[in-house]
């Protein structure tokens, strides 16, 4: 199988200490590829190598068809925001965009103006960036990666430090990035459960090993998805199940039942308990198995 980019034995030392030790990563065209890892894990590292910023120790990667020192040529066609954006606070969004713009060789006038569309800046104005939010200022960087229109873009920790609405906000422009402009993405992140809403692809790494890649139906496979219900009579509650074909379902205490199928179903279910005289006090499709499968495969939950 061919790939946009594919790692070979890539590996960075400090001294004594592998911050990435011998990582084969592959991510092909269009993929959405979540790289998890705790913080230290060696995300950051790995990404600066692939984006050219840092020089392995050992190993090369091929891309784009082209491996070690040709593949270098090729960074033109990778856009990166590794760490905190780098921005000018005084300066405009606008006027961010046209210096790396200027710095790139990019001419086309419309660019800028179609990069603030892409991340929702364009009616930020004069409003200089020192008075952005988080999210706004997130999204600029994520701007700023893609001046030059590049072919794969790197994001490390893009949505570090949002609230809720900044991490919608960022997932929103990289769903249309991904679906629209085509762009493949390699995001890393600590949170699976929001990589899990968005990656098509995921590489676990764990003290600069990269321990497993895999699809997410792969990793939906592993990890028992289950819906939650809530009610006020589980015995009676657990009849309606079996009336309506369900078999894979487990009572947890008196009012609490885990289902593990037909998890598209939770409005059927709560209007099959009402016409049994069964109150739902609660249905919820829970994922924190995503996170279990995580915390095992690295060790469990202590922090490195």
């Amino acid at each position: 199988m061919d790939y946009l980019l594919e790692t070979n034995s890539l590996t960075k030392q400090y001294g004594r200490h592998k911050a990435v030790n011998s990582v084969n990563l592959h991510v092909r065209q269009g993929d959405i590829y979540g790289l998890i890892g705790r913080n230290g894990a060696g995300k950051t590292t790995l990404l600066k190598m692939i984006s050219g910023l840092a020089s392995p120790t050992e190993g090369d990667f091929t891309l784009f068809g082209k491996r070690g020192k040709s593949a270098y040529r090729y960074l033109s066609r990778v856009g990166s925001l590794i760490e905190a954006p780098g921005v000018y606070p005084n300066l405009t969004a606008e006027d961010n965009l046209r210096l790396k713009s200027l710095a790139m060789g990019v001419r086309r006038k419309e660019e800028i103006e179609e990069l603030l569309s892409v991340v929702g800046l364009l009616d930020t104005g004069k409003k200089k960036v020192k008075n952005f939010s988080l999210g706004m200022k997130q999204r600029l960087g994520i701007a700023l990666a893609l001046v030059g229109s590049p072919d794969l873009v790197v994001l490390d920790e893009p949505i570090n430090g949002l609230d809720p609405q900044g991490i919608a906000e960022v997932r929103d422009t990289l769903f249309r990035l991904n679906r629209e402009k085509h762009i493949t993405l390699i995001i890393s992140s600590h949170i699976l459960e929001e990589l899990s809403k968005i990656a098509t692809h995921y590489g676990i790494i764990h003290d600069g090993v990269l321990i497993q890649e895999l699809t997410r139906e792969e990793l939906l496979a592993k990890c028992s998805e289950r819906i939650e219900l809530k009610t006020d009579d589980a015995r009676k509650a657990c009849t309606v199940l079996d009336d309506m074909g369900i078999r894979r379902y487990k009572v947890i205490d008196q009012d609490t039942i885990h289902i593990f199928e037909h998890l598209d179903e939770s409005g059927e279910i709560t209007m099959a308990l009402a016409r049994h005289q069964v109150r739902t006090l609660g249905i919820t499709v829970k994922n924190e198995a995503l996170e279990d499968y995580y915390l095992n495969l690295t060790g469990g939950a202590a922090n490195d």
